[in-house]
């Protein structure tokens, strides 16, 4: 398929998705904008369609997405009574969470809605599309494949256009990713003329974070280090002790990656149960999916992450080793 041709839903999955009377949706763990974008933006397509949609998440929505209508919406324990289950940005099932990895929804149709390259196909019905920007794109051409013969020309409401601009806005970082082209930006247009309010999307996805958040920066980059071009930083359990169970920090593996001298970005933190999450980005012509896909994880060659076992600084040494043949 041509990088700029569009996108096509597969049949079996608009087969699955017509066919659903409850359908339980699932984002991924540590959400960001395209996996709350497609949660909302798909869970507003079915809605529409006559279905009772339950949006899911085991984490919280992160604070500067929660400017998107109904993100109230979205639980941590849904309820047992649904009959497919929809897999949205997520590339194994561990991306899932609790929400399905208790094991109650295992024998239900698993659909998976995906552009990460190292997905592992791990759905009854999967669409994972690697040409896509994001998988609020994707959501986008289900929608019109679904919704557009049942409402017409002006099916993409105002809330829509923004979940799905959210999405790609994220994914593509402002658009400065080279996965943003032509059909991208023809459909960023429709989205905008839909309603959807770019720069709210762009300052609030992109610029806008906690107290809290900046001063786990501040901590976290007292750590920084330079290793023959990969730039690394480690987030401890210590660090964040009293900022309100904040964990993560944010967008600052992408900040590390603008060190003129650097071609990968590591960010090793420290999980509250014991193990380490490594989030890497890397320059074009560097490929770090590889490497998180070998060690469990996954995502694109130039954003991917992992989760591996081990003492922070044990990790950080090890993997910074191998990013650099990356």
């Amino acid at each position: 398929m041509s990088a700029e041709a569009p996108l096509r839903p597969p049949a079996a999955l608009l087969d699955i998705l017509n066919g659903a009377r409850r359908p339980l949706l699932i984002a991924h763990l540590s959400p960001d904008g395209d996996a709350i974008g497609s949660l909302l933006a798909l869970g507003g397509i079915l809605y529409r369609l006559g279905k009772d949609p339950i949006l899911s998440c085991q984490d919280p929505v992160p604070p500067n997405l929660q400017f998107l209508p109904h993100t109230d919406r979205i639980t941590a324990a849904p309820a047992d009574e649904v009959d497919v289950v929809v897999a949205l940005d997520s590339s194994d099932p561990s991306r899932l969470g609790d929400v399905y990895q208790r094991g109650r929804y295992s024998r239900l149709p698993l659909a998976v809605i995906d552009h990460h390259v190292t997905n592992t196909l791990f759905g009854t019905v999967h669409w994972v599309e690697p040409a896509a920007c994001a998988t609020a794109e994707m959501v986008y051409y289900l929608g019109e494949t679904l919704l557009a013969p049942e409402v017409g020309p002006d099916w993409m409401a105002n809330e829509l256009a923004t979940y799905i601009l959210t999405g790609i806005v994220t994914d593509t970082r402002g658009f400065r990713t080279n996965s943003t082209n032509a059909r991208v930006m023809a459909l960023v247009a429709r989205l905008v003329a839909a309603g959807a309010p770019l720069t709210t999307i762009t300052d609030q996805v992109l610029e806008t974070r906690t107290f809290d958040l900046i001063r786990l920066w501040g901590r976290v980059l007292q750590t920084v280090r330079l290793d023959e071009g990969v730039i690394s930083v480690v987030n401890t359990q210590a660090m964040r002790k009293d900022l309100g169970g904040l964990v993560r920090p944010e967008s600052l593996v992408s900040f590390l990656l603008g060190a003129q001298e650097a071609y990968i970005a590591a960010v090793f933190t420290e999980l509250p149960d014991g193990p380490v999450e490594c989030s890497f980005r890397a320059r074009p012509g560097h490929d770090v999916s590889r490497l998180a896909l070998e060690l469990g994880g996954g995502g694109h060659p130039l954003a991917a992450g992992c989760t591996v076992k081990g003492e922070v600084e044990e990790v950080r040494h090890t993997l910074v080793e191998r990013l650099r043949q990356c």
